[in-house]
């Protein structure tokens, strides 16, 4: 083996083994091997966007964006574990939206009633008294739609191709009935709405405490192994740079034309696609029936 290619196993490995666990062919036999209708097809903007790894670059953007609501930081910093199982968390989200996304649609639903379970349970308060509930409606709204446009906004800098409005549209409107299935209530079905809800929560949102915490645990200490953090800060620069200005402004993040042409976007760039080289591998006979 040439060492390019024990460069890109050893990349690829260290990557599966943080985002699917211990147990990748259990999961990719649930998700991709099990018969039954699927919600999604190939030629669905959401199942491109979804499986490129400018989703890693994402994923830490939505949690950024996330934190900014004082309930939702509450609930994920009293109930989620993401400081004690940060990689389970991870985990457990990969395999929600592979799963709402690839999977069979009763594994979808019956894995989407297991967490609107576990939402009815949780509850407190925010850093200032306010009581909240993780099976609010309007909470719920919120967590989807900072998700879903920081998927898109990633995929537009990230991806291999930009979508084409219409798919962009696609892609939001196709990630909407799990998001209602989970609680949440009307939810966008195009960008321009997308944007306008995501607009109209700034008056709730602050940095609170535990979002500041949250902030320096994702960027200054995450719970990356020496080698892999390089990348995973070439990430997470892009992750800042595709964030809203005034997103920034609240976090304490570098907010300059010159850091996101010069640093967050190129870096981020970089890091999605030596992700996404890392970790590319021939279709599974499983995907290929899912894909036929």
């Amino acid at each position: 083996m040439n060492p390019l290619q024990s460069l890109r196993n050893l990349i690829g490995s260290a990557i599966r083994s943080r985002v699917a666990g211990p147990d990748p062919e259990e999961r990719e036999a649930k998700i991709w091997g099990a018969d039954g209708e699927r919600w999604h097809r190939p030629s669905d903007a959401i199942w491109k966007v979804n499986r490129d790894a400018a989703m890693y670059a994402g994923g830490i953007r939505a949690l950024l964006l996330q934190a900014l609501h004082p309930a939702a930081m509450a609930g994920v910093a009293g109930h989620s574990g993401y400081r004690s199982d940060p990689w389970g968390r991870l985990q457990r989200t990969g395999e929600f939206i592979a799963m709402t996304t690839y999977g069979p649609v009763p594994s979808a639903e019956e894995l989407i009633g297991r967490i609107r379970a576990v939402h009815e349970r949780v509850r407190g308060k925010t850093d200032d008294g306010t009581p909240y509930r993780a099976s609010d409606p309007h909470l719920l709204e919120w967590v989807h739609v900072a998700e879903t446009q920081s998927f898109l906004a990633a995929y537009q800098h990230f991806g291999p191709e930009a979508l084409e409005q219409g798919e962009a549209d696609q892609y939001v409107a196709s990630a909407a009935p799990v998001g209602e299935l989970l609680g949440a209530v009307d939810l966008p079905r195009t960008e321009a709405d997308l944007l306008a809800v995501i607009e109209s929560y700034r008056p709730e949102l602050r940095a609170s405490p535990a979002a500041l915490d949250t902030v320096d645990f994702l960027l200054r200490t995450p719970p990356v192994p020496w080698p892999g953090k390089p990348g995973y800060w070439m990430l997470a620069a892009g992750a800042i740079s595709t964030l809203p200005v005034w997103a920034r402004e609240l976090l304490g993040l570098p907010t300059s034309k010159w850091f996101d042409r010069l640093v967050g976007l190129p870096l981020g760039r970089l890091a999605t696609r030596v992700a996404g080289w890392a970790i590319a591998t021939p279709r599974t006979s499983a995907e290929r029936k899912v894909a036929a």
